[in-house]
């Protein structure tokens, strides 16, 4: 287990999972929190649980993750994953949790402790609004929210194309910079056909153009690590990290 590195821990329960310390098997091992992924529905069940002992064992709500912008607000754990790609709450007695395996977790907290979310930030939501969309949630200024950015797909490895440049022209500020041509010999009649992107750097200045300030990341790329994460990109079957959230017990 992950343990964001940020001055609110004391705030809140928040972790993000590796793949190790769990029960699944090949192409899953171990601790997938996946159920969506062919792996064995009693395998994940038991992962899950070991990542409910990490968040005092509050119940997790899950979501059904569609790669859009929509935030749903959670008052009550619902039994089925709800379709959203980021969620938001005030109950003390609930845990969020976002599954990635490259994209981008998002975890967000307010100074208090009374507010939290947590937003899946892959390439698609970032472009269009998840993460304003989840700060207007808040009630507190977007100066008192601290975010902690988890692991993902590290800016070497993520390979795009001149569709994914452009989604970000007008969402981001000087979008460019978060963009490295591959290779100046394969060329579109518009310019390089591929592109190295910095999904991290992406989501932080997004953030920072919103008005928040306090923003924590520990670097893991989920592409370079295979003993310890995840990663689509890298093995196309695989299970899925969860990084999760909920607040402090009074």
């Amino acid at each position: 287990m992950i343990k964001p590195s940020w001055p609110v821990s004391h705030l809140c329960h928040a972790v993000s999972t590796t793949r190790q310390g769990g029960y699944s098997a090949a192409p899953f091992a171990s601790l997938n929190m996946g159920a969506h992924v062919g792996d064995c529905a009693d395998r994940v069940d038991r992962n899950r649980r070991v990542l409910c002992q990490h968040v005092n064992n509050k119940p997790v709500q899950w979501l059904e993750q569609v790669h859009g912008n929509c935030v749903v607000k959670i008052d009550n754990v619902t039994p089925d994953p709800i379709v959203a790609d980021a969620a938001y709450s005030q109950n003390r007695n609930v845990a969020l949790a976002i599954l990635t395996a490259d994209c981008l977790p998002i975890l967000l907290i307010d100074k208090h402790g009374s507010e939290i979310a947590a937003i899946h930030g892959g390439w698609r939501p970032l472009a269009t609004g998840i993460v304003k969309n989840t700060l207007e949630y808040f009630s507190c200024s977007p100066s008192d929210i601290y975010a902690w950015l988890g692991p993902c797909i590290g800016p070497q490895h993520f390979e795009v194309g001149v569709d994914v440049v452009s989604a970000f022209e007008s969402v981001v500020t000087d979008s460019q910079r978060f963009f490295i041509a591959k290779s100046i010999t394969d060329k579109t009649p518009l310019g390089p056909a591929k592109f190295l992107a910095n999904l991290a750097a992406i989501a932080r200045q997004q953030l920072r153009d919103l008005g928040v300030r306090h923003i924590y990341d520990d670097n893991h790329c989920t592409v370079t690590n295979a003993d310890q994460f995840f990663s689509y990109r890298r093995d196309k079957q695989t299970g899925r990290m969860a990084s999760c959230i909920a607040i402090a017990d009074e």
